[in-house]
């Protein structure tokens, strides 16, 4: 009888049967086979001790049926899932599902064949106290999302939601948001020159910030009629310490700046490179490196720079709960610099594999100098410049990206004349401080012990799924609905998505792990307090209304006065008499009535409506036909068939309903264009945005306009088009093409036999329909692949 190892993920499952042999069988569980059930109702059994009542997820069925056989005939049964509570708790829901009696656990960082072998010889029972914690961790979050979410559909809105984690991260967004509304410019004046010296041409930057504009043109008439000399040249010697190895958030944080990578984009790539063997686990908060890691890579830095770069150094925690067991994410081979498949996982292995190696590296020296200068009467700020260059590149050799450039300076000296060739007085406005962006959100959730590292790229994928913030290039925009839902959770629960709470929470969660708490006290003394405050908000009036609006602006249809109310597509003004008037208006005051267009069209003189349907508002280019009624005679539904349908095209997030503007609105329903008659067969080539984003496509031949092509669907030529459709479709991930069998008789598309590691197969949609033992890539022919896919 063999051994079962089950293990998370089947990419893993088959990279550790290789290293076991042929006495093991690896399986995976595909994640988590158990979850609490969608209703809350009979989740957890609070009366009892905030029992959890699990149940098999409706997908995991066939997994866990499929496990358990496989269970029942082998020898033992290793549970290998990962090293993390979440992949503690997976162990344990595996063992009682399965109903294992004496399942050994094993855990690793890399999955390399030493790093499998040195944990089966170290096989070990589950540890309940870190399953007891994510389990602490998920029971708290379904009472605090359920309880809390339950009132907000009460009294603000139907299906908003608020969480433990995902609100304060709102709040945060929130509160820069109100910053940036209250603020309020103030002018000043920067002064500089351009001076020259012999050949050399440089520019001088006054000193002061001057808020005072007759202060700043006293300056300038002063600096204008002055004598100029050199009056100060200091050089200072610096340096630059290298960064530590990455941790889940930082590795997060330089993904987003360097590569404009989401989080959850980040940590799907290095997941991949965990599973393929390239990297230690993804998921920490320690800095710490293994000795035998930190050896190989003082080797490959000596072997590639030199003895006088390497440093060994060690890293202190950054944060009080960090777990030292665990390592910083690291090549798992020092030595290999470059790896991957795809070109995100080889550009994220890269910076891994810098940070890591560049962490064992003497600092980089720096001459920083500062060149300052006056007119000789000395009555007026300094004007300078700063310079830097690079003596010893240090870490810098691997980290290249972090260097900068150097800024080298005139050879200048105390006391050298100097020649005002201009003068510059530029009047400024301060500016409001900068929206954050997911990286700069992802710092200050763990600045703040908001959270935890592998709970930051679901937080942030939560709030923009719910519609609460919307991402511009990579900046975090509160919406409407955003600004409502946080507004009304700080107003009636402060408390609980302060960052007092969120970290004291975190604490307790790990104390749970610790075993210095235990899990029904930690959530007792939470939710004894926590419903309560809850039951006592179910009194407050509902939010109808979120203030009045101008007095300027008063309801079109009866003339009361207007109050704002949140709607599907944000803030609008509303009749304060509705429901007995529905009079309304955009947030900026423009009329909101179906029935009357926004615009006309400036060529086809046809009326712009921006309307609200099922799936979100819309723009429509002319009227939309009346229903046809049994009632109608078939003159009349002859003659509705035969009107024209109005053009329609969906606003897409990042714009808003009530601040469109004709321009925008023509540019979306621009799409589909027509780009002209195909030359083969006179087909018609058209250009536009679909489920996947802009195409162009002839008859059912489609290809993606790709960003870094240059090309979009507005301005996309024919000549342009044509080229993309005569390109080959990138074949499915892993896959390789055989042959062409021909095209389908019906659809017109090519069949293709193609391969892939588990063999092969000819797609039907989405679907992989793959071949028997019997057939061949000689014998099989469009005959026999039409019979497969009919069937």
């Amino acid at each position: 009888m063999k051994t079962l190892v089950i293990v998370e993920s089947p990419a893993k499952a088959k990279t550790i049967e290789k290293y076991l042999g042929k006495d093991f069988v690896v399986r995976a569980s595909v994640g988590h086979i158990r979850d609490l059930p969608k209703s809350n109702k009979d989740a957890v059994d609070i009366e009892h001790g905030f029992i959890p009542k699990y149940e098999i997820s409706p997908t995991k069925k066939k997994v866990v049926s499929e496990l358990a056989k496989l269970a029942s005939q082998s020898q033992e049964v290793i549970l290998a899932t990962d090293l993390d509570r979440e992949g503690e708790a997976i162990a344990w829901h595996l063992a009682e599902a399965l109903k294992l009696k004496n399942p050994k656990r094993i855990t690793f960082n890399e999955i390399t064949k030493e790093a499998i072998a040195q944990a089966m010889q170290k096989p070990r029972t589950i540890d309940l106290k870190l399953k007891e914690a994510q389990e602490a961790r998920r029971v708290l979050d379904r009472l605090f999302g359920y309880d809390l979410s339950g009132l907000i559909w009460k009294k603000v809105r139907y299906g908003l939601s608020a969480g433990r984690v995902q609100s304060p991260a709102l709040r945060i967004l929130m509160e820069r948001e109100r910053e940036i509304r209250a603020f309020k410019p103030d002018d000043y004046w920067v002064l500089s020159g351009d001076f020259s010296q012999k050949n050399n041409i440089f520019r001088l930057v006054c000193d002061k910030e001057i808020w005072d504009k007759d202060e700043a043109e006293d300056i300038e008439k002063k600096a204008k009629e002055g004598a100029w000399k050199v009056v100060s040249v200091k050089e200072t010697e610096g340096s630059r310490q290298p960064r530590a190895p990455f941790t889940t958030s930082t590795l997060q944080q330089t993904a987003s700046t360097r590569f404009g990578f989401a989080p959850s984009k980040t940590m799907g790539v290095a997941q991949k490179l965990y599973e393929k063997g390239y990297i230690t686990y993804m998921r920490t908060d320690s800095r710490n490196l293994s000795k035998d890691a930190q050896t190989k890579m003082l080797s490959v830095v000596e072997k590639k720079f030199g003895k006088k770069y390497v440093q060994s150094n060690v890293y202190a925690k950054t944060s009080k709960n960090a777990q030292e067991a665990h390592e910083a994410i690291r090549p798992t081979d020092p030595y290999k610099e470059f790896a991957g498949t795809t070109e995100d996982e080889k550009r994220l292995y890269k910076l891994i594999w810098e940070r890591a190696i560049s962490s064992q590296m003497k600092a980089a020296k720096i001459m920083k100098t500062k060149v300052s200068a006056n007119i000789e009467k000395g009555d007026i700020p300094n004007f300078s410049m700063n310079g830097s260059r690079l003596l010893f590149p240090g870490w810098l050799a691997v980290d290249t990206a972090s260097r900068g450039e150097d800024v080298e300076l005139p050879k200048l000296s105390q006391g050298d004349s100097i020649n005002l060739k201009e003068l510059f007085n530029e009047a400024k406005q301060t500016t409001p401080p900068n929206r954050y962006t997911e990286a700069g959100l992802i710092k200050e959730l763990e600045k703040r012990e908001i959270g935890r590292p592998s709970t930051y790229a679901s937080t942030i994928k939560t709030i923009l799924d719910r519609d609460y913030v919307h991402k511009e290039g990579r900046t975090l925009t509160p919406t409407d609905t955003g600004d409502v839902v946080s507004s009304f959770v700080e107003e009636n629960f402060g408390e609980y998505i302060s960052d007092n709470f969120t970290a004291t929470m975190e604490q307790s969660l790990d104390e749970i792990a610790e075993g210095k708490n235990t899990y029904e006290k930690t959530l007792s003394e939470f939710y004894t307090v926590f419903s309560k405050a809850v039951e006592a908000k179910e009194d407050i009036p509902k939010l109808t209304n979120l203030g009045p609006v101008p007095q300027e602006f008063t309801c079109p249809k009866c003339g009361s006065k207007m109050v704002y109310k949140l709607g599907k597509t944000g803030k609008f003004m509303s009749c304060a008499t509705y429901p007995d008037c529905d009079g309304a208006r955009t947030f900026d005051g423009n009329v909101i009535d179906e029935e009357t267009p926004r615009w006309t069209h400036p060529k086809t003189k046809q009326p712009i409506f921006v309307l609200d349907g099922p799936y979100g508002p819309y723009v429509q280019e002319g009227i939309t036909p009346p229903k046809i009624t049994k009632e109608m005679t078939k003159e009349q539904k002859t003659e509705i068939k035969a009107m024209e349908k109005p053009r329609r095209a969906s606003l897409p997030p990042h714009m808003n309903f009530n601040t469109i503007t004709l321009e925008e609105a023509l540019k979306l329903l621009a799409l589909p264009r027509e780009l002209g008659a195909h030359p083969e067969d006179s087909v018609p080539v058209i250009a536009n945005i679909g489920r996947f984003g802009p195409y162009v496509g002839h008859g059912k031949d489609f290809r993606s306009i790709k960003k870094t092509s240059g090309l979009d669907p507005y301005t996309i030529t024919l000549e342009e088009a044509l080229k993309l459709l005569a390109t080959p479709k990138s074949l499915p991930k892993g896959s390789e093409l055989v042959k062409k069998l021909g095209k389908h008789p019906k659809t017109g598309k090519d069949i293709l036999l193609l391969k892939s590691k588990s063999g092969l197969y000819i797609q039907k949609g989405l679907k992989r329909l793959y071949l028997n033992d019997k057939q061949t890539v000689e014998t099989f022919t469009i005959d026999d692949a039409l019979q497969i896919i009919n069937t």
